[in-house]
């Protein structure tokens, strides 16, 4: 009986949760449009204005609002920062999908097109492979960067400071990792002088993937593709291959994003 109750009240802070959520992005909607007092959002959304209070007073200290006492509320800049990730993101996969259907039809592997977000690799296309045994992974997902191929191609300009930060911070979550800080280090200069990086078994077993950057008109690194398959289809002549293959397919994005090499 105590565990039906403890498993209720969970529910139900749940659905809480999920209220206050819904609540606090119509606040962010009503802002948008112009309601940006208090009494003009409570009326707006018909809520009483201490639920108004303290939505919008948790929105402003996330910084997706700001409050002056002369102009009211107003769209914060972590709105800025996201719709400038959401632009990036959304020119990334529309350039590049039609790239990724043609590799993943002319190797018969999953290819994947991933971004750094924040400490993780975040996947935001794929395109299925044609391989008996399918690689599991799903948009939206985020993975680490040591072990990953997509990791370590959006790592290969990092200057060795931060690459010990990155393989120092993984390992408190991550500790049983097959290269000490010395190898790997190793590794990743290695992949930096060849402009691509693979993963070798390291984030899955018996799955490898072959991966290369995409830049921008910088020559900055936005986004990585990978090439990942079962062990069994990836031996060390096909690997040879593949390099060929993604670094070929994420020059061309790259030139498209306005890269000159």
């Amino acid at each position: 009986m105590d565990a039906e109750v403890e498993d209720f009240g969970e529910k139900e802070k749940g659905v809480t949760g999920a209220l206050t959520l819904m609540r606090g992005l119509d606040v962010l909607k009503s802002v948008s449009g112009g309601n940006n007092t208090l009494p003009k959002i409570s009326k707006d959304l018909t809520l009483n204005k201490s639920t108004v209070h303290r939505l919008a007073t948790t929105l402003v200290d996330y910084g997706y609002l700001s409050f002056s006492q002369k102009e009211g509320y107003a769209l914060g800049t972590m709105l800025l920062e996201l719709g400038h990730a959401a632009s990036q993101q959304i020119t990334l996969t529309r350039v590049s999908h039609d790239y990724l259907v043609r590799l993943a039809a002319d190797t018969g592997d999953t290819v994947n097109l991933g971004v750094l977000d924040g400490h993780q690799v975040h996947y935001i296309d794929k395109i299925p492979g044609t391989r008996r045994i399918e690689v599991r992974c799903v948009i939206g997902e985020r993975q680490a960067i040591r072990p990953t191929g997509l990791g370590k191609a959006l790592l290969i300009d990092a200057e060795e400071d931060k690459l010990r930060e990155v393989y120092n911070r993984e390992t408190r979550d991550y500790p049983n990792y097959r290269y000490d800080m010395k190898t790997w280090l190793e590794v990743m200069k290695h992949y930096a002088q060849e402009g691509y990086a693979l993963d070798l078994d390291e984030n899955e077993d018996r799955i490898r993937c072959v991966a290369a950057p995409i830049r921008d008109i910088s020559g900055r690194i936005v986004a990585a593709v990978s090439i990942s398959s079962a062990a069994q289809y990836m031996d060390d002549g096909r690997i040879e291959t593949l390099k060929g293959y993604v670094k070929d397919v994420t020059l061309q994005i790259s030139r498209e994003l306005g890269y000159k090499d």
